[in-house]
């Protein structure tokens, strides 16, 4: 796959001349304004008036973004990138395993000024990527491999619920997590599965 695709700008324009702001489906724009700086109001899909050069649009995606946790994925060479590593951790009863999965999250459109402003265009790097590693690690080291394996729902809603509460603070939502499978390390590096990613059934009629 390529991993390049994955990489998408949440902020995704920068509209600087002109007087007015051309907003498409699935985004928002904020405004700065030279004289007042991020302006709190919100811009939906349509087209807006802004002050020429004075003001300057900053476009956001608002729609629902995968975040790819599996093997293979580098986050070298663009640190902004929506994806990273398998989580190691170890669990409750002392088995390391590694983790994949998706986080699927978007911004909060109301708090966009806010999420502008204090965070800037490094998302992925100062919340997504750390909180997401954190809570995971978090979440799986208080389970035993037992539970782990029998409770694959209830395991994805507390690590949803847990990483909204941090990620709510800071002007994003998450949407979900979605386990796609959990290996056992082991001291040969052949790490074996112990919870594979679901196959959705064909229903033939």
């Amino acid at each position: 796959m390529e991993f390049d695709r994955l990489v998408v700008s949440f902020l995704v324009d920068e509209v600087v001349g002109g007087f007015f702001i051309s907003v498409p489906p699935g985004h928002v724009a904020c405004v700065y304004d030279r004289g007042r700086g991020v302006l709190p109001q919100v811009w939906g899909p349509g087209l807006h008036l802004k002050i020429p050069f004075w003001q300057v649009a900053k476009l956001f995606n608002a729609q629902v973004i995968e975040y790819s946790i599996k093997s293979g994925f580098d986050t070298g060479a663009n640190k902004e990138a929506l994806g990273d590593s398998p989580i190691e951790v170890s669990t409750k009863d002392n088995h390391d395993i590694n983790v994949e999965g998706s986080v699927l999250f978007r911004i909060d459109k109301q708090n966009a000024p806010e999420l502008w402003e204090n965070i800037g265009e490094d998302m992925v790097s100062k919340v997504v990527r750390p909180f997401s590693r954190s809570r995971i690690s978090a979440a799986f080291s208080e389970l035993t491999l037992d539970q782990i394996k029998q409770n694959r729902s209830e395991v994805e809603k507390i690590v949803k619920e847990d990483i909204n509460h941090y990620f709510r603070d800071r002007g994003l939502n998450c949407e979900g997590f979605l386990l796609a499978s959990v290996k056992l390390a082991t001291k040969s590096g052949n790490d074996h599965a112990v919870l594979e990613e679901r196959v959705p059934e064909l229903i033939v009629s």
